[in-house]
């Protein structure tokens, strides 16, 4: 506790403020003071009501500066393009094996990818991939004949998102470590997939707020206008 206090008791800049994009950057690397690499944050309040078909949210984008985190990738998939999937640095390959070992309890991958014949396969694991967000979907791009592109993609710095039942976005946009144009850019390519992926349903102000913190940092408003939303 005594720490902890001491942490919330350095920590600087106006969290009541909404700041310009560049300004929000730098206090959220400022605050980040952990001794290891915090994960810089993002949370976009969205004016849609998930509740109904046509004001779902979600998708995939490449961040420009990548995650700076490691991608255990999993591909479900057989023959050539099992052997497509290694060429291209998956961390697992599998077929009939892989759904077995991931029915067992073995979940040692952060995102999983699949080939359009295997899906009758997959299906045996929707019960627990779902819930965690990891079922293959082809609408953001995990559910593909091109495994190999897949893999290079969400090793990168492809990441998916999807609207929460609160209507919020929370995604990991890279780390402390970034230089402040880093971030900015990965933060502008999130919000401008977001945009690109705004629902038919969706009525009024579509982003509403956005802010940044760090893992173990205090939040920042950000002014949508300064990122172009």
């Amino acid at each position: 506790m005594t720490k902890q206090a001491k942490r919330l008791k350095a920590w600087t800049g106006d969290r009541d403020a909404i700041h310009a994009l560049p300004d929000a950057v730098k206090l959220v690397k400022t605050n980040a003071t952990a001794k290891f690499d915090e994960s810089i944050e993002i949370a976009v309040n969205l004016g849609v009501d998930p509740r109904h078909a046509d004001q779902q949210v979600r998708g995939v984008v490449s961040l420009p500066s990548g995650t700076g985190r490691d991608v255990r990738v999993a591909v479900i998939a057989k023959d050539a393009k099992a052997a497509e999937a290694t060429a291209a640095g998956a961390d697992i390959v599998g077929a009939e094996d892989l759904v077995e070992r991931i029915q067992g309890g073995f979940m040692e991958f952060d995102r999983v990818i699949a080939t359009p014949d295997m899906m009758a396969l997959v299906g045996r694991l929707g019960k627990i991939l779902g819930p965690r967000g990891l079922m293959p979907n082809p609408r953001v791009g995990t559910v593909t004949p091109n495994v190999g592109q897949a893999v290079k993609d969400a090793k990168g710095g492809a990441i998916e998102f999807r609207v929460e039942k609160s209507g919020i976005i929370h995604a990991g946009i890279g780390k402390a470590s970034f230089t402040d144009d880093a971030i900015t850019a990965n933060v502008k390519a999130l919000v401008g997939a977001l945009a690109k992926a705004k629902p038919t349903g969706a009525k009024g102000i579509y982003i509403k707020r956005i802010s940044l913190s760090s893992t173990m940092g205090p939040g920042f408003k950000v002014d949508t206008a300064s990122i172009g939303a």
